[in-house]
């Protein structure tokens, strides 16, 4: 009787699941071998185009890689906010926080600075900063604010023009230097 409890209890998990994987499969379709390249190559383009497939790399841009060390704006920002800790770094997200700092003589007030890329060109609308001022009384209650004040300006303006000398040192150093973001 026991066998027969592990064994009715097997298939009703069994059924189910096989019938989800099963659904899944979509059944099969009448395919015209005429319409498929007999070349591998060709048919493995062919269930790339129809979304049948993935490709690691394109073979448009081969060896052409986005890093961050490659991104002036990226390299500038870092750059620039090296005085301060940073609690979130994303280069992938396009975002840079820092952690709360203050000065010596301010112990109540800090501030948090958060650049967020919109583009990889140097461009003023390609960066986003803002900055959130804490404030806190003596019973450690505190009140964070987003400020605005010449600050981000200030911060947005110092990080294009370290871009901007960032590239010109990067086509100074290499005449043959090419912009992996613009293609032929």
């Amino acid at each position: 009787m026991n066998i027969f409890r592990q064994n009715q209890l097997l298939a009703i998990i069994l059924i189910p699941l096989l019938s989800f994987i099963l659904a899944g499969c979509g059944g099969f379709k009448k395919v015209d071998s005429r319409k498929i390249p007999v070349n591998v190559n060709e048919r493995a383009e062919k269930n790339i185009q129809d979304g049948k497939g993935f490709r690691l790399g394109s073979k448009k841009n081969n060896g052409v890689f986005e890093f961050a060390s490659s991104n002036e704006m990226w390299r500038a920002s870092i750059e620039l906010l090296d005085f301060t800790p940073l609690s979130n770094v994303d280069y992938s997200g396009g975002i840079i926080i820092t952690d709360w700092f203050s000065e010596k003589n301010s112990a109540n007030e800090s501030i948090k600075i958060t650049v967020r890329f919109l583009s990889n060109e140097i461009r003023a609308d390609g960066i986003i900063i803002t900055v959130h001022k804490k404030t806190c009384n003596e019973k450690n209650n505190c009140q964070i604010k987003k400020i605005s004040s010449n600050l981000s300006q200030e911060i947005k303006l110092a990080i294009l023009k370290k871009a901007a000398i960032i590239k010109d040192n990067e086509l100074d150093r290499d005449p043959d230097y090419k912009d992996p973001r613009i293609s032929d």
